[in-house]
């Protein structure tokens, strides 16, 4: 298989790390961006290369791929897997936190997806992955603003899957279910602070503390299934559009289709038993 140069963004923890290593265990020459490099050393032995990089920050993310272009001459593939949520409901998330989520997740991805293109162009090939989530196909209880960020995701990678395949470049969504990951507790734990000494505190506290214990929980996939997805992706001569990968992904989005909008919206409300449901 031919050796092909790939950026990786998120690469400190979770899926970017994993994918990280299992791409470059494959041969392939694997650049990790992060802002914490230092969480991305172990990668070093598997000959990873930690590269700095915030998704915020304009000089951060061109500085990363003129660094990679100028090493490599060229970018095959990109993963864009930074992102964060921040859940609370959508009267009390502040739009400044609205903002920096949409940032992340969204227009980080974007803009970093627009540095990269002219050399994937040039290239006459490329892939560019983005990591989605079923959250951008459904919306879960309190998961608002995260949720409109990964809409916009899924929208942003169709549009964008029109464009540049006449160019030789190809866009994949990865779609995951639940996760077992501290991005769960994260979450959790935003819902439980957006929440205090609000009208909201009662349920998004119980809602928070639902899902502390499901992304704790044994039954959850572990980031490995998705990586696993990614690398299938990266090696395949024609990839899908979208890869589903993890606990319920697809029965939460069988589910999402079949239910009426009233009781999809009544399961949800039940605060987190929904989990249980789709573990059938």
């Amino acid at each position: 298989m031919k050796q092909k140069v790939i950026l990786i963004t998120g690469a400190s923890s979770g899926i970017g790390y994993d994918t990280a290593e299992r791409l470059a265990k494959a041969g392939h020459k694997v650049y990790g961006a992060a802002r914490r490099v230092e969480r991305m050393e172990p990668l070093k032995a598997f000959g990873v290369v930690p590269l700095s990089m915030d998704v915020t920050d304009e000089t951060s993310m061109t500085a990363g791929v003129e660094a990679v272009v100028a090493a490599e001459g060229r970018i095959d593939v990109l993963v864009n897997n930074a992102g964060y949520g921040y859940f609370g409901a959508i009267e009390n998330v502040s739009l400044a936190e609205a903002r920096r989520q949409l940032e992340v997740n969204v227009f980080g991805l974007a803009r970093l997806t627009q540095l990269v293109l002219p050399h994937m162009r040039r290239q006459h090939e490329g892939l560019i992955v983005n990591l989605s989530s079923i959250a951008g196909r459904m919306v879960f209880y309190f998961g608002g603003w995260y949720h409109v960020s990964k809409y916009a995701v899924e929208a942003l990678s169709d549009a964008l899957r029109q464009e540049v395949k006449p160019f030789g470049i190809r866009v994949v969504l990865i779609e995951p279910g639940a996760i077992k990951t501290d991005w769960g507790i994260i979450a959790a734990d935003h819902l439980r602070e957006s929440s205090a000494g609000t009208v909201y505190e009662e349920a998004g506290t119980n809602e928070a503390e639902t899902m502390r214990k499901a992304y704790s929980a044994s039954w959850l996939s572990s980031p490995t299934v998705i990586s696993k997805a990614i690398v299938r992706a990266v090696h395949a001569r024609r990839p899908r559009a979208r890869y589903h990968a993890g606990f319920a992904s697809r029965t939460a989005l069988f589910l999402h289709t079949l239910l009426p909008t009233k009781w999809w919206d009544a399961l949800m409300r039940k605060g987190g038993r929904e989990m249980k449901f789709l573990k059938g």
